[in-house]
């Protein structure tokens, strides 16, 4: 060690002109060398680990083996990466560990054998690394189908399972095709003209209904989110579709649908003679949550037949926005509704399947992404990757697309709603929390009461029925759904799932 010492001025000369770390250690695994960069990076002052063992710079966990590795790559005496195909953690002076890539290199000095470790502080890359696998699992993991394509030529890039499941065609097959190549309705000319405006920068994306043909001929109607992205180097344009065929179906059948379950509603409370007051109250609701938006819906059409000329289509499209997304609310009401005669009558049929916990929690935030006001942003649970759960998918879907809806509903502009997920002994602790107006204190012990508003919510759309149906499917399945709140400060709304074996 000593003599290296007295002859390093060549290696002080160039190791201190490279920014990575560098160690040296003798036959006997001491430290006889290292620059600034790598005292920097594990946290010692200048020459404070001359003379050191090299472990000190190893978390204990790898202590058994490294020496035995050491030792059969000195005998070897080949320049390598250390490693390789294995993930390598540092250990500062403070006891933070922290990921490295080293290459090791063996020389000869003065009749000794020295090793030279190379060393890089890989934080920042690991942690993009795994960004980019989080963001890739949710890409193949959507419920949505999501398709990525050249800018320039339009062959697609990528697609994801799910839109390869429902379009019929292989990746292979699609690295060929282009998105007219699956819209009959579309042609080169008009595609181009709908992303003009991406193009152009007029705005951020674009939206527009279509049809889809499968492999086997077979059609259906979607609707398009396109934008402009970039894949490394290249423009590339991505598309998120929803599958609008129930939505369409069932639109065409609104009105009659909204007549009938009315009809069938006024009915069965009327024949429950104790809740009258419920009665009453259930109707003054479905008068409001239904007259209002078919009122909106009656304006925006007849204002739709007075816009002829063509410059008025800015106008035409703000009315076709507001019938869409009142229709929209409507379709959400009757599912709350049709929801609480199954659950009245016992016909609910559960399904308990496992399935990734991410799957739905992503397909739950991504939906609610849409719903998001001015500066709002949802924080995803970081534990649940791996996290496989035996339930039934659609309830869970239900009950937590419930509470974020209301967290987003009740929360102002610029807040925050955390989710977050807790591995227990026997449940699944999946909590929402928002920053919301609260909950009353004196009406807290109501609010999953079928129809129940409390009073700071009364100028806030919505049907009392949500918390009421989530909580119930949840207790049917054995869990159950919690909540503290205070007002004006936010609420914390907890679903507890039960671990259901496998039998």
């Amino acid at each position: 060690m000593q003599d290296f010492q007295k002859n390093s001025n060549i290696f002080n000369l160039l190791s201190e002109g490279v920014s990575e770390g560098i160690i040296v250690v003798n036959s006997e695994q001491k430290i006889v060398a290292t620059n600034s960069s790598s005292e920097q990076m594990f946290g010692y002052m200048k020459d404070e680990l001359i003379g050191k063992s090299l472990d000190i710079l190893i978390p204990k966990r790898y202590h058994s083996g490294h020496d035995a590795h050491v030792d059969k790559f000195i005998a070897k005496s080949g320049k390598r990466q250390m490693g390789h195909g294995r993930n390598l953690y540092g250990i500062c002076k403070n006891g933070k560990e922290f990921p490295v890539e080293a290459g090791l290199n063996p020389f000869e000095f003065y009749g000794s054998t020295y090793v030279m470790a190379l060393v890089i502080d890989i934080t920042e890359r690991k942690s993009r690394e795994e960004e980019l696998s989080h963001w890739a699992r949710i890409f193949d993991e959507s419920l949505n189908e999501i398709y990525v394509f050249d800018a320039e030529t339009f062959k697609f890039l990528n697609v994801n399972k799910e839109a390869q499941r429902n379009i019929g065609y292989s990746m292979d097959e699609m690295t060929s095709m282009t998105p007219v190549d699956i819209k009959p309705d579309i042609d080169d000319l008009y595609f181009k003209e709908l992303i003009a405006p991406l193009i152009n920068s007029d705005t951020g994306k674009v939206k527009f209904e279509t049809t889809h043909a499968r492999k086997d001929g077979s059609t259906y109607p979607v609707e398009v989110h396109l934008q402009l992205s970039n894949l490394g180097e290249n423009r590339v344009y991505v598309a998120f579709i929803l599958d609008i065929t129930e939505r369409r179906d069932y639109t065409e059948n609104l009105e009659n649908i909204v007549e009938e379950r009315t009809h069938q509603l006024t009915e069965a409370l009327a024949v429950e003679k104790e809740l009258n007051e419920l009665k009453t109250r259930f109707l003054s609701l479905v008068s409001h949550e239904f007259k209002t938006p078919l009122s909106s819906i009656l304006t925006s059409i007849t204002l739709l037949g007075k816009y002829t000329e063509t410059d008025q289509q800015p106008k035409r499209d703000k009315h076709v926005t507001t019938i869409k997304n009142k229709v929209k609310y409507l379709d959400t009401i009757l599912n709350d509704f049709l929801s609480v005669e199954r659950l009245e009558s016992g016909k609910v049929n559960y399904k308990i399947e496992e399935f990734p916990l991410s799957k739905t929690v992503n397909e739950v935030v991504y939906n609610c992404n849409m719903l998001l006001k001015s500066g709002q942003k949802i924080h995803y649970p970081e534990n649940i990757d791996e996290v496989n759960i035996r339930f039934d998918e659609k309830t869970l879907e239900l009950a937590l697309s419930n509470l974020i809806h209301n967290a987003i509903k009740y929360s102002p502009e610029d807040s925050t709603i955390d989710i977050i997920v807790e591995i227990r002994d026997k449940d699944y602790a999946i909590k929402v929390i928002d920053e919301g107006i609260g909950i009353p204190e004196e009406e807290q012990k109501h609010i999953f009461n079928r129809y129940f508003r409390a009073e700071n919510a009364l100028l806030t759309q919505g049907t009392g029925i949500g918390l009421n149906i989530a909580k119930q499917h949840i207790e049917n399945l054995g869990g159950s759904l919690e909540f503290s709140s205070t007002e004006k400060k936010g609420s914390t709304f907890i679903l507890y799932l039960p671990k259901l074996n496998t039998n």
